[in-house]
């Protein structure tokens, strides 16, 4: 079993910045693809970044220039850097990684979302 745990969440106001983290434990042998969604009232969830264990990264366009993601794979912890955050970034904010064990069987799971408010 995998236990995530998300950290960095909070109110700012238009333009401020803000950094989640994901932190995995357990029974973990690898890590492949880190990401981030969010989803707000009403919306579908939606990837906000991806991260995949070669360090490639993928973008939504919304966030292309503001937002970087990165990982530690020794800490088994993906981060979000935001920054120049605005209104429509509020959202509940959620880690997926894909979690290897050894004999390489894989699972995805998920953190517990974080409130991320941006006030204008």
């Amino acid at each position: 079993q995998v236990h995530l745990v998300e950290s960095g969440g909070g109110l700012v106001q238009a333009g401020e910045s803000l950094r989640l983290s994901c932190a995995a434990s357990g029974n973990i042998f690898s890590i492949g693809t880190m990401g981030w969604y969010r989803q707000a009232p009403g919306n579908q969830r939606e990837l906000v970044a991806s991260i995949t264990s070669g360090g490639n990264t993928n973008y939504a366009d919304s966030v292309k220039g503001r937002f970087t993601i990165s990982r530690d794979d020794a800490g088994n912890t993906v981060y979000l850097e935001m920054h120049s955050l605005k209104p429509e970034d509020t959202a509940v904010y959620y880690c997926n990684l894909r979690v290897y064990d050894r004999i390489y069987n894989s699972q995805t799971y998920w953190g517990q979302g974080t409130q991320v408010t941006v006030s204008s």
